[in-house]
């Protein structure tokens, strides 16, 4: 019952909250102007972020203000994911460098680690993980409707797996993570009318990639990371695609483009709705057999053809072109990365 009221809340105060922000961003302007290729062609508000993470929050402190026990390391999960918002919220207003946000993230999720009682190597590999699969989150959103997909389907999952191990306030903080993602979708499906930022993105890659990590300690290492994997898998295909296309083409990873998933299905035909409805279809195929594995209804083994799914999907999308200034090239509807990125040759902005 908790955790059906939470998720009416925090859907609720989500579509609320990011109405209001986008009101008060347009006022102050605060948005991203469309410029040269980007795709958008007027001037969006890039903070939806922050609705999510504050109703997110909000949510939570209620819940648990009301009686709901939210357990040291859920508490400890908040005010990291909290911090991690905040380091979003800066990088949204004034861009920061790569390296100072990973300290940040690193330092957020040591926080989270910590208090989970990890030993050293354990818990430096669970830091290592959470900083990725934060990142990754960051660089999914890069077409309407993507990123807020994936993080809800994600979200809901591994609250089925919070609520399996009686980590009871651990699953109500997701359920309300996953009902904010899904109020602020009604605003950010194509065409987007806000986009979610760093703020919202980093905030939300933190709590499902530390809430992956408490969900499964104390399991069977083997079965652990196949879940993991499982869970995250989406996310992992995309960064995989980025970062193999982009040392293949001689580019610094680091530099924005239009060659991340969405945008090459985006090429084959797919609409940008279509697109995020199929990251939202692999990411529940990839949920589901994280549960499965979770629960012990699957062995390790399974993990693998997930793993195939991913490497099979890397490949292919490798195929069609997005650097090449005379391949063609659509205009993609959809949300382009935080002010100061780089132009890719192959038109629009990107992470």
């Amino acid at each position: 019952m908790a955790l059906g009221i939470a998720a009416v809340a925090a859907l609720l105060l989500s579509v609320v909250l990011v109405g209001l922000v986008r009101a008060w961003a347009l006022r102050l302007g605060l948005v991203d102007r469309p410029a040269g290729r980007k795709a958008h062609d007027r001037p969006t508000p890039h903070l939806g972020g922050v609705a999510v993470a504050v109703g997110t929050v909000a949510v939570s402190l209620v819940a648990w203000w009301t009686g709901v026990p939210l357990g040291s390391g859920t508490g400890a999960l908040l005010l990291a994911a909290g911090a991690v918002a905040v380091l979003g919220l800066v990088d949204d207003l004034r861009p920061m460098g790569a390296r100072s946000r990973l300290v940040v993230e690193a330092g957020a999720a040591t926080l989270v680690v910590h208090h989970a009682g990890f030993g050293l190597l354990l818990g430096a590999l669970a830091v290592v993980w959470i900083t990725f699969v934060t990142n990754a989150f960051n660089l999914l959103d890069n077409s309407d409707g993507a990123m807020g997909t994936v993080g809800a389907v994600t979200a809901f999952g591994l609250s089925v797996c919070a609520a399996a191990e009686a980590l009871y306030g651990l699953a109500l903080v997701l359920c309300a993570l996953a009902a904010a993602l899904a109020g602020f979708l009604i605003h950010n499906w194509y065409p987007a009318r806000i986009f979610l930022g760093d703020c919202g993105s980093l905030f939300t890659g933190f709590v499902l990639a530390s809430a992956a990590v408490l969900v499964h300690d104390g399991h069977e290492p083997l079965t652990t990371a196949g879940s993991v994997f499982a869970l995250s898998a989406v996310v992992a295909a995309d960064s995989l695609l980025v970062v193999v296309s982009r040392r293949r083409a001689g580019r610094s990873v680091l530099m924005g483009g239009t060659d991340h998933i969405a945008h090459r299905l985006r090429r084959l035909g797919l609409t940008t709705p279509g697109a995020a409805v199929l990251l939202g279809v692999a990411s529940c195929a990839g949920v589901v057999v994280g549960l499965l594995l979770h629960r012990g209804l699957l062995g390790p083994t399974a993990a693998l053809w997930v793993a195939a799914g991913v490497l099979a999907a890397v490949l292919g999308l490798l195929r069609v072109p997005v650097y090449t200034r005379h391949a063609p090239h659509p205009r993609l509807p959809g949300r382009p990365a935080a002010p100061g990125t780089t132009v890719d040759m192959a038109g629009g902005r990107g992470r």
